[in-house]
């Protein structure tokens, strides 16, 4: 037999060795920052190194999360802005498309700005601008949220009575406003199209009418979101701390669009305005959860802060289930992409061939749990060593209150083998309860619902579910209405009452 030479080697230089020159996640240099400047987000598996996060060493502030609907993605954004604004005393501006944050906000000491239940914005307020800005701005949102961009002469025609309002209103165009009061509304600028068309001069009128009516979409008396005068400050949004934009009061996606677009552009002429600065950290972080309209369309105004943000130290945080819903150059440009639970393989397909990461990092994500997920980073330097890697989970603020409901056990042999069904729907409570409320469930069903699932050990299937609610003296079409909200399809639905019956 050959003799085995056994050889005393010291750690540093076993780390040389070849087999492990490409360890699965960074060195801890780049994991572990200086925690003055740095937001705690959790502690990596392979390793165990904490990772704070800071974007020093990044291309950019910008973050995108994608993840199914429980999966901890509203969990981490609360952590990552509260924790952001201890270590840097940063703002945040949440564009809330469906109410989920304002409870938040609210027990946060934050401030909840409702629209449509008393608060108004009026899309031509200046906020400093020049009024031959804004009303550019105004039209690539409309550009955006209608097809006015295939009518020409119409668009025209919008763009000068926008132009026309502000100077009947004493501003002048190119010109940043010394004062504020008195600024148009889209109703004056649907009254000078009006007033056109009635001296019965000009030679389309069919233009003038579409024109109209275009306009009076978001003018028109009980829809006036954004046509009245404003009872927000806007010059102080952008310094107020915690800000909750609550859009989930308006009646559809457009209005929504509307509002988030104007924030957007309003907040992206403010960063221009006040500069770098020699402050540690960020001065502010924009969160769009879900915005898709907002968020998937080139025009749209998050693409030039996710362009421009790192030399003013603006942030936005993109969040979705969906991430072929978030821009592509938002997407590829984000300093770091935080990857929870994925639904779909057509979509973990898309993930994979963008971040280009390794088969055995898919396999990884494709059996993360609650709060759990994977790290792409973006590095400013080119980087020897995997740029995506796993973390134990998000270590947050408060406990993760997650509920889970499983539909594996009423589902076909064919249904249990399809890898793109989802088999079990987890929640956080605060997602949970904002859906409780939604549907009109009162609080004391909702302690109790909640106690019945606590002694379940927090997981049921939905037969389950449905029995714990109809024991609350829910009625059918009010059950119906709350199943569909979280995302369980009809025909499941259906089979789930059958069950129950």
């Amino acid at each position: 037999m050959g003799l085995i030479k056994i050889q005393k080697v010291m750690s540093n230089e076993l780390a040389k060795r070849t087999f492990i020159t490409r360890p699965p996640e960074p060195p801890s240099e780049y994991l572990l920052n200086d925690p003055t400047d740095s937001v705690f987000v959790g502690i990596t598996r392979r390793f165990g190194v904490p990772f704070t996060w800071t974007f020093g060493n990044l291309t950019n502030p910008h973050i995108s999360v994608v993840g199914i609907t429980g999966s901890g993605k509203s969990f981490f954004i609360k952590t990552f802005l509260i924790r952001a604004s201890y270590v840097w005393n940063t703002n945040a501006i949440i564009i809330d498309w469906a109410g989920e944050y304002k409870g938040w906000v609210r027990q946060s000491a934050g401030t909840v700005v409702s629209l449509a239940k008393g608060d108004y914005i009026n899309i031509m307020d200046l906020a400093g601008m020049k009024p031959i800005d804004r009303a550019k701005q105004i039209m690539n949102s409309l550009d955006i949220l209608t097809d006015i961009a295939n009518f020409p002469e119409q668009r025209r025609l919008t763009a000068e009575a926008i132009e026309q309002a502000y100077l009947n209103a004493g501003f002048i165009l190119a010109s940043a406003p010394s004062r504020t009061k008195n600024v148009p509304t889209l109703k004056d600028v649907a009254q000078l199209l009006t007033e056109k068309l009635q001296e019965g001069t000009y030679e389309y009128p069919a233009e003038l009418e579409n024109a109209i009516y275009r306009l009076r979409q978001f003018s028109r008396e009980g829809e006036d979101y954004f046509a009245k005068k404003s009872t927000i400050d806007l010059d102080q949004l952008v310094t107020s701390g915690l800000v909750d934009l609550d859009l989930s009061g308006l009646p559809d996606e457009r209005f929504r669009a509307l509002a988030a677009l104007f924030i957007l552009q309003t907040l992206k002429e403010k960063m221009r305005a006040e500069g770098w600065s020699a402050n540690k950290g960020l001065k502010a972080i924009i969160v769009l959860d879900e915005a898709w309209k907002v968020a998937s369309d080139n025009r749209s105004d998050a693409i030039t802060i996710i362009r421009e943000g790192r030399k003013y130290q603006f942030g936005i945080i993109v969040a979705s289930q969906n991430p072929t819903d978030i821009n592509e150059a938002i997407f590829s440009n984000v300093g770091t992409n935080i990857i929870l639970r994925i639904k779909f393989q057509k979509f973990m397909d898309y993930l994979q061939g963008s971040l280009n990461f390794s088969s055995f990092i898919r396999g990884e994500i494709s059996r993360l749990g609650v709060g759990e997920a994977a790290i792409d980073m973006s590095f400013q330097t080119s980087a020897q060593f995997p740029s995506t890697f796993m973390l134990n989970r998000v270590v947050g603020e408060v406990p993760l209150d997650v509920y889970t409901v499983t539909l594996a056990d009423m589902l076909t042999e064919a249904e249990n083998r399809d890898q793109n069904l989802q088999k079990e729907y987890s929640f956080e409570k605060i997602f949970l309860s904002s859906k409780f409320v939604e549907n009109s469930i009162n609080t004391d069903a909702m302690d109790d619902i909640f106690k019945r699932l606590e002694a379940k050990n927090r997981l049921v299937d939905l037969k389950e579910f449905v029995r714990i609610l109809l024991a609350e003296m829910l009625g059918k079409d009010s059950i119906i209405s709350l199943l569909r909200s979280i995302g369980i399809s009809d025909s499941i639905i259906s089979r789930a009452f059958v069950y129950t019956e």
